[in-house]
């Protein structure tokens, strides 16, 4: 398939490749351009703003979890019929699994893709020590893929200066620069970027840092980078057996929205109804409900309101009781006796784990995990789903259900709380990873909706 597409990469985390690539996508919105968005990576929420722009949902490419050829596919579901798809890399654009690796970086996904990479370069307080650091990328792209080069936070008179003098001694092409952006900054807190809902009036600051980008970047050359991109070709990757007829509530507000959109998407092929409700809001839970996923977000900034909501608690209590159920992080952290938030106060949560959680201020257990299954659970004994853990908090319990591997150091540790109705813990899974727990899970909610 021919789908012209590139990926926006940088040299490090915090060079602004989340604002260049939502200002991108609304330039080439704002064009008439048909556009799809991906994230390399775990990341929950950068796909948010890409969502905020397009209107219509990103997804994630990740080549830890999915083999090459399923991570085409799912690149190619959507892209095609687009007139380009522009992929958000994640961290520097080599820096893979254990910050060491080259498996499941940026460059990963875009020779895997075979797509062509704007390298960003925040040249803030940089004069010609920018041409070094370019050069030194352009050394270690042995698959050729560097096109370009946007130079971030800087002026019209050092980008006049210097991008001739980077063109003549590297031979890449430089495409332009984004100044600096005073009218809208993206913050960050624990878990990542404040999300896209809690910026007021984005959409508008959105449309003011694509004028700037289309101001002070060639969009035609981007264009044309695009278009020369390799044709790209997949196998088709089998749906779950589909088990239809079952309704799973799913947790989505404030508090619950961290889902990976294949996830949601691989739950719908195999036949499930999505019902969606709020543990903020919602009294109860949704009449006949066959199964519940609760899933990550930030429960921890809502505390005292989900403490409050004490008929959503308690029906939630129940229900995972007998009603097969997924949660995590987030989700996990909710199904506690209690949670102690960043101040040390302490909030009631649904009590269905019998122990606390607290925040520790750091960084616990960080990072890609294959989950090996201890015990029966959705999957068998011995099988192995892959995820990804992100939080600052802890628990008294986190489980034994399954041993969790690091996949450069070997580190393992015990986690989850999980048997054949429920699956309870920290790590975010991507279903991809093993299709299986989605059709062992709807299997479960099936069986669950005979007997109710």
């Amino acid at each position: 398939m021919k789908a012209p597409r590139i990926m926006i990469a940088a040299v490090s985390s915090g060079s602004g490749k989340t604002l260049i690539t939502c200002s991108l996508l609304q330039a080439l919105q704002d064009s008439g351009k048909k556009t799809a968005a991906f994230k390399c990576g775990p990341d929950f929420i950068d796909p948010m703003f890409h969502r905020k722009v397009l209107g219509v949902p990103s997804r994630n490419l990740d080549c830890f979890f999915t083999d090459e050829n399923t991570t085409k596919f799912l690149f190619l579901e959507d892209a095609s019929g687009k007139d380009i798809s522009v992929i958000e890399g994640v961290m520097g654009l080599y820096d893979g699994l254990g910050g060491i690796r080259e498996e499941a970086s940026s460059y990963h996904l875009a020779k895997v893709t075979k797509t062509p990479v704007i390298l960003t370069v925040d040249a803030h307080g940089m004069g010609r020590s920018v041409i070094p650091l370019i050069a030194g990328f352009l050394q270690y792209d042995t698959a050729h893929l560097i096109q370009g080069v946007i130079l971030n936070r800087t002026g019209k008179m050092f980008y006049d200066l210097i991008k001739p003098e980077i063109e003549t001694q590297t031979g890449i092409p430089v495409l332009g620069y984004f100044p600096v952006q005073t009218e809208i900054k993206l913050e960050s807190r624990h878990l990542g970027l404040q999300m896209p809902e809690e910026i007021q009036g984005l959409r508008g600051q959105l449309k003011k840092t694509a004028e700037a980008f289309q101001a002070a970047v060639d969009l035609e050359k981007l264009l044309a980078i695009a278009s020369r991109a390799e044709e790209l070709e997949a196998v088709a990757v089998p749906v779950p057996v589909e088990v239809p007829g079952v309704r799973i509530g799913i947790a989505m507000d404030e508090a619950f929205c961290f889902y990976y959109e294949d996830n949601l998407r691989l739950l719908k092929k195999a036949g499930a109804e999505l019902i969606p409700f709020s543990p903020l809001r919602d009294k109860k839970l949704p009449e006949q409900l066959h199964g519940l996923i609760l899933g990550g977000g930030y429960p921890e900034l809502y505390a005292e309101q989900l403490e409050q909501n004490v008929g959503m608690r308690q029906s939630v209590k129940e229900a995972v009781k007998h009603m097969p159920s997924i949660a995590e992080c987030g989700g996990f952290l909710y199904l506690h006796e209690a949670m102690e938030n960043q101040e040390g106060k302490s909030f009631s949560m649904a009590g269905a784990v019998k122990g606390n959680c607290r925040y520790t201020g750091k960084l616990v257990r960080f990072g890609y995990i294959g989950i090996h299954t201890e015990a029966e659970t959705f999957l068998p004994k011995g099988t192995e789903i892959r995820g990804h853990e992100f939080h600052y908090f802890d628990s008294t319990d986190n489980g034994d259900s399954c041993l969790a591997r690091k996949p450069v150091s070997g580190r393992e540790w015990s986690c989850v709380h999980a048997g054949k109705n429920h699956w309870w813990g920290f790590p975010h899974l991507y279903y991809y990873s093993n299709p299986d727990y989605v059709t062992r899970f709807l299997g479960r909610a099936r069986k669950y909706a005979q007997k109710s």
